[in-house]
């Protein structure tokens, strides 16, 4: 049995104004006003209807027919009730008004709409330093994603920027957040918050309520890696490793470093890395060789690596080498080259 608990006498409101019980009310006087008319003085459904709207609009037209004493009597309650109903229905409509309430509702309902209407999306969960890379990289690609962020100030930011970002103002770690947000369809999801036992939970979260989905996971501490990955993280990204490693490789390796640094900034490089998965490709090219396929030759891009169905890389494949299913390519070049390589795929 389900037990509804009610707010304690003591409990202030939050607002005494509610839109959707100022409309229910003024509904209701009118439906039970048009009913009463019909029962008391017979009335059709057209007239009663018309004689409660010239009542509690006092516009003070005549009567539909003249009144007995019930309906007399039914009229003056019908009177006498408007005055408060009118008056609350007044003043929440001016306070949402005023308020720019009204607005506030119809922009997260169109939001949620377009939320809902997501698929085969990514759901990134935490809205700072590495949330916001994330974002401006897979809007650079045209992915689909939605924020998830709980934090009223970072919501603010999103709200007077002029990033057209689809976000949820609500805590990723609650099951019906990543339910809203859509994760029975999306096809990866991650978390990027700073605190690891918050990611722990929101990887464990996201694994029971979608099997199959990729679980991307940032990681502060080195002992949270192995949780994450038991709690069902595909990747554990460590920032703080990486920055390491590179800073060290800055002065071992500096030219190297800075390269590879340099085509992986695609905001501000001209190069680019493109995967190509055996399903993704055309079946033209199924089972054939590198050195069949001519790429290098017609699109001027490089296949710098192949990786097989076990996981592991082949770096510089040798031309011989096949795409099997479950395998695929990558492969380096400029925007232009790679359209080009979009398009030649699609010939051949």
């Amino acid at each position: 049995m389900k037990i509804i608990k009610r707010p304690h006498f003591y409990t202030l409101p939050s607002n005494f104004l509610n839109l959707r019980l100022a409309l229910v009310l003024i509904v209701g006087e009118i439906v039970i006003g048009t009913i009463g008319f019909m029962v008391i003085e017979d009335y059709t459904l057209m007239e009663a209807f018309y004689m409660v709207i010239i009542t509690v609009s006092t516009v003070g037209y005549g009567e539909v027919q003249p009144l007995d004493a019930g309906g007399q009597l039914f009229a003056t309650i019908l009177i006498l009730s408007n005055f408060g109903i009118f008056a609350y229905g007044l003043a929440t409509f001016s306070y949402y008004v005023t308020s720019g309430e009204l607005f506030k509702k119809w922009h997260f309902s169109m939001i949620g709409k377009k939320v809902k209407q997501l698929e085969d999306h990514v759901i990134v969960c935490g809205y700072g330093r590495y949330g916001r890379e994330v974002s401006a990289n897979f809007k650079h690609h045209n992915i689909p994603f939605v924020v998830v962020e709980k934090s009223k100030k970072v919501i603010a930011e999103i709200q007077h920027s002029r990033e057209k970002l689809l976000y949820l103002h609500e805590d990723a770690t609650k099951d019906e957040v990543l339910q809203e947000a859509g994760i029975g369809k999306a096809k990866a999801l991650i978390t990027a918050l700073p605190d690891d036992s918050e990611n722990l939970f929101i990887v464990l979260t996201a694994r029971q309520l979608n099997k199959k989905i990729n679980i991307i996971s940032r990681a502060s501490e080195t002992r949270s890696q192995r949780k994450l990955e038991l709690a069902g993280a595909d990747h554990v990204i460590m920032p703080e490793q990486i920055g390491g490693f590179y800073m060290a490789t800055l002065v071992s390796k500096p030219g190297a470093t800075e390269f590879f640094s340099y085509i992986t900034r695609e905001l501000e490089s001209d190069i680019e890395f493109e995967e190509l998965t055996y399903e993704a490709m055309p079946n033209s090219c199924h089972g054939r060789a590198i050195k069949d396929l001519n790429i290098r030759k017609e699109t001027g891009t490089n296949i710098i690596a192949y990786r097989p169905p076990e996981g592991n890389y082949i770096v510089n494949p040798s031309p011989d080498t096949v795409l099997v299913p479950g395998a695929s390519f990558i492969v380096l070049g400029n925007r232009e080259q790679l359209a080009t390589l979009n398009g030649y795929l699609n010939r051949i």
